[in-house]
């Protein structure tokens, strides 16, 4: 991932589907391998993310749980 560039999506406070609207609108402009990394605290974004990826054939690298309730969701694109 060094090589990639790394965007934000802050998408706190929004809920299913909007995380994952959102994500889409800002991962169109990037170019492959390019990593969109999203702040979310919806618990839907928990299954919504894996499937938006799945069906889009982005790579959900990694997501993690803190403390304050947010989930990060890395995403690599297609």
């Amino acid at each position: 991932m060094s090589h990639s560039m790394v965007h934000e999506l802050d998408a706190r406070g929004l809920l299913c589907p909007l995380p994952v609207l959102k994500a889409r609108k800002r991962l169109i402009p990037l170019s492959s391998g390019e990593v969109l990394r999203v702040m979310a605290d919806d618990p839907a974004a928990w299954v919504d993310f894996p499937l938006f990826c799945q069906e889009n054939g982005h790579v959900l690298k990694d997501v993690q749980e803190l403390e304050d309730g947010t989930t990060l969701y890395l995403i690599e694109k297609a």
